[in-house]
């Protein structure tokens, strides 16, 4: 018996129950009439602490029974052979959908009813079935409840069509998956809303995600305060149109395990879950806290502003188990077997949950399996549970279905305590506070710059003024001083004229009276008292004649000191004219200073926003004010519950907020550490299709190249080699990877490379390399081929299933261009040497590596000028083989083919007696 493989969408087997006809039958809500357990509600709560919520009862299924798992049954119709071995026994149940009861035949005459919440014939749709199984949870979910949909059953009785048949061919036929994430993004809107999808199969114990096959074993965190179980290793991918979501399911089933059985053509070897985050913001909600208004009215407006928006956190998880099987009818062997046993296994530990859960045991063992763990709140917990059992109507499966309806029975006596998830959405907080700092420091700029050219315009209006008055000043004093000097001058010019006709008129009358007196003495005595009269008033007005001229030097003494007085006032005003010039100096220095002081209390500011930031994301209230102390310590307990489920830092909002030229410019930082993250980061944004142009029209790709010729750091060259691989997924990306030498680059890292994670990063972006039909020459020429067959001295299973790809690629991509007449001659990979290494690991026992291979080994022989190069390298008996024992029935009929339509193979086959 083959082992399990993946799902492949190209080779996939339908289910018998892609025949299901179409029905038109009307929808009622159903009202289920089990009975209430509220003890057995309460026993699980205080289990779990979980507390019911104020609306449990409007959300929880009926209005006696909160939150009651309830549990719907599907009866897949017969398939052909059923309805030849059982054409001469009657089906083992009996419906009766209009009194929601089943009855189960133990013989002719006796059998046993049961009922439940909806009982859903072979006849009803896929529409129908989701209406009354999911939609309900879908709208709790929606609301801010968690919710889970699961499918029990027995292999080949339909789980899967019912939960994720993706209809493509028919709408109609869409599973409960695909109309889930329908209604959800109907509901929700992108610009404040967000779903994100993980995808997860648990296979043999091991909790491997579907969306990243590397990523094989995913650990359980349990939060030890509320019991809240998450998954922060599983890969998150925001979704927000239908088509994307298609496209993740496609991946994601194309990695789940399947395998061929007895009872199942193709049957799940392991249990698919998916999880869809939904995170919804309220809007209209008003503070009920009145008090707090009443006795903080200071920081009442304060607190308003800084409120954060509540949001609602719930999750959807949609469980497809593996179909429990018998050996003895399901014929497993081998590997098969080993997974048969680890599904009985995983399913017996949660039937013996949900007994303990439906008997009000004090014990519930949800620790004896991981399957357990994962749906502890979806039995017993706070989520809105649905279930759907489907049974088949064949009699040989009698034990089976009483199985499938006896746990389904169990099912419907498990209640959970519903509540509401709702918190405070610091971030979109933080992201307002950001802003208003940014607003405030901006205003405080444009303030300031505006307060400082008014500065500068006051100061050269005053340099100015002082400088026309100093100029102004200096020309008057300078006048003025020329005119006294001249009027002086001249003064002085007219009393030394004066003086000496004074003293030239004195000097004459001087002589005229010593000839008088010597007259006097030969003239008659009696004149001598007459002569001395007159001497006397010669004197009086010599007396007279000096004190007028002290008096005209006094009046010119007192007309310099008053010049001397005016230059004294002048000089006074100049004196203030400095001062004022000093005081508006000083002015200026202290709006300096003012604006320093601003400056640090901007930084001050920045700094308690910091603070203040990394509190909130501590869960520590920071002191923005009383009011938001209070406000944030109210939701501390809710930010602390839900503290598991803290996603990764959004690499989106990243690239939002920096720039993608800023964060390409950080690739040529001196600092490795800046380097190391800033690679790390466009790698992240490599992974996503839509970020990829943007990338390449940035120089993005031209960096990356740059990183892996001049970089010694193993870390640096890996992330680079793994964004160059994602980019490598496109076509036109590739011709600028080859213009600009990367696949010479490629080569050298991985002869370079001991790592076997950077070994992978280089396979992967060869390997996608090889799948372009444009570039098989250059690629060959310029080492391509040489450095992934070097690659393989690692010898780690990851490489080797890279290197076994690429070898794939370039052997389909050589056998197209050989049947469309554009290729001649052998084989570039047997030139280069690739075929001994191919021959060798066509039987690898990792099935990655194998598959490839067989593929490679098909299409290189399909071109008849290599047949004599395979026959001498032995790949004759593997193509044999494949034709014969392969377990993928497209490779074993491509082989088949490929040897009966070879002259040359069928030649040597028949020389060497080998029928075929």
């Amino acid at each position: 018996m083959a082992s399990g493989s993946h799902r492949n969408g190209g080779v996939k087997v339908a289910s018998k129950l892609d025949r299901l006809p179409p029905s038109s039958a009307g929808y009622a809500t159903p009202k289920p009439s089990a009975k209430s357990r509220p003890s057995a509600a309460a026993a699980a709560a205080s289990r779990r602490g979980v507390s019911m919520a104020p609306s449990a009862s409007r959300v929880g299924g009926d209005p006696g029974v909160p939150g009651r798992v309830r549990v719907a049954v599907r009866l897949r119709p017969q398939n052909a052979e059923e309805m030849i071995a059982d054409a001469d026994f009657a089906d083992c149940v009996e419906l009766q959908p209009e009194l929601k009861r089943l009855k189960l035949r133990k013989n002719n005459w006796d059998s046993e009813t049961y009922e439940f919440d909806e009982v859903l014939t072979e006849s009803a749709s896929q529409k129908r079935v989701y209406e009354v199984v999911a939609k309900p949870v879908v709208e709790s979910v929606l609301e801010g409840y968690n919710g889970t949909v699961m499918a029990y059953g027995q292999t080949g009785t339909g789980k899967t069509f019912t939960l994720g048949r993706l209809g493509e061919e028919d709408t109609a036929a869409r599973g409960i998956m695909v109309r889930a994430i329908e209604d959800i993004l109907a509901d929700t809107s992108p610009e404040i809303d967000s779903v994100s999808v993980s995808y997860l199969q648990l296979y043999m114990e091991s909790i491997q995600d579907l969306l990243a096959p590397a990523n094989d074993n995913i650990n359980i965190v349990e939060d030890p305060k509320t019991g809240d179980v998450s998954l922060p290793g599983a890969t998150s991918v925001e979704v927000r149109n239908q088509k994307s979501f298609m496209e993740l399911l496609r991946v994601g089933e194309a990695h789940r395990f399947a395998a061929n059985t007895k009872l199942n053509t193709e049957s799940s070897r392991s249990h698919a879950i998916l999880i869809v985050h939904v995170k919804r913001s309220v809007k209209g909600r008003l503070d009920a806290d009145q008090n707090f208004h009443g006795e903080h009215s200071m920081s009442s407006n304060l607190v308003s502003s800084f409120r954060p928006p509540i949001v609602r956190k719930s999750k959807l998880v949609v469980v497809d188990l593996a179909g429990s099987e018998r050996i003895d009818k399901s014929g497993s062997e081998g590997h098969t077997l080993e997974e048969a046993k680890s599904i009985n296994l995983s399913l017996s530990a949660l039937g013996k949950c949900i007994n303990a859960l439906a008997e009000n045991s004090p014990h519930v063992p949800v620790h004896d399996s991981k399957l357990t763990r994962l749906l502890r709140d979806s039995f017993g917990g706070s989520a809105r549970t649905s279930l759907v059992i489907t049974i088949g109507p064949s009699p040989r499966h009698r034990g089976e279905t009483a199985s499938t309806i006896m746990f389904g029975q169990r099912a419907m006596k498990v209640e959970n305590m519903v509540k509401l998830k709702e918190e405070f959405d610091y971030k979109s907080l933080c992201r307002r506070l950001d802003i208003e700092l940014d607003k405030l420091i901006a205003e405080n700029e444009r303030q300031r710059k505006d307060f400082e050219d008014e500065i500068e315009i006051i100061k050269m209006e005053s340099e100015s003024r002082i400088a026309e008055a100093e100029r102004s000043y200096i020309d008057s004093l300078e006048n003025e001083r020329l005119k006294y000097q001249e009027d002086y001058l001249g003064s002085i010019k007219k009393l030394e004229e004066k003086w000496k006709c004074d003293v030239e008129k004195a000097r004459i009358e001087h002589q005229n009276l010593c000839l008088e007196k010597a007259h006097s003495i030969e003239a008659p005595s009696i004149c001598t008292s007459d002569d001395v009269s007159e001497v006397r008033q010669l004197h009086q007005n010599d007396k007279l004649l000096r004190q007028s001229i002290e008096d005209e030097v006094n009046k010119l003494k007192s007309e310099v000191s008053h010049w001397k007085h005016l230059e004294e006032v002048g000089n006074a005003e100049i004196l203030k004219l400095r001062k004022m010039l000093e005081s508006e100096a000083s002015q200026k220095q202290k709006l300096e200073e003012d604006i320093a002081m601003l400056k640090s209390q901007l930084l001050q500011l920045s700094f308690q926003a910091d603070e203040t930031k990394r509190s909130l994301d501590r869960g520590v209230p920071s002191n923005l004010s009383t009011g938001f102390d209070s406000l944030v310590s109210q939701a501390r307990h809710s930010q602390l519950r839900d503290s598991a489920y803290g996603p990764k830092a959004s690499i989106a909002k990243l690239f939002e907020q920096v720039g993608l030229h800023k964060i390409l410019s950080l690739l040529e930082s001196e600092d490795l550490d800046v380097r190391v993250h800033a690679v790390k980061v466009v790698a992240n944004l490599a992974a996503e299709e839509a970020n990829q142009e943007k990338i390449v029209e940035a120089g993005g790709l031209t960096s990356l190249l740059m990183l892996l010729r001049s970089s010694e750091d193993e870390t640096i060259r890996r992330v680079a080699a793994g964004a160059i691989a994602n980019l490598a997924m496109n076509e036109t990306n590739q011709e600028l990877i080859m213009a600009q030498g990367g696949i010479g680059l490629l080569s050298v890292t991985s002869a370079d490379a001991e790592d076997p994670q950077t070994l992978r990063m280089v396979a992967g972006a060869i390997a996608n390399l090889c799948g372009n039909d444009k570039l098989q020459k250059r690629l060959s020429r310029e080492g391509g081929i040489k450095a992934l067959l070097g690659m393989v001295r690692c010898g780690h299973p990851d490489v080797l299933a890279q290197v076994a790809r690429g070898i794939a690629n370039f052997a389909k991509c050589e056998s197209r261009a050989s049947s469309q007449g554009n290729k001649a001659g052998v084989s570039l990979l047997i030139e280069d040497g690739a075929l001994p290494w191919i021959v060798k690991n066509a039987n690898h026992e990792a099935s990655p590596i194998r598959r490839h291979i067989e593929l490679a080994l098909c299409h290189l022989a399909q071109h008849e000028i290599n047949g004599k190069d395979m026959i001498s390298e032995g790949a004759l008996w593997e193509l044999v083989r494949i034709s014969r024992d392969c377990s993928r029935e497209d490779i074993r009929l491509l082989a088949h083919r490929t040897l009966i339509s070879s002259p040359i193979f069928q030649s040597e086959l028949r020389r060497l007696c080998i029928e075929f």
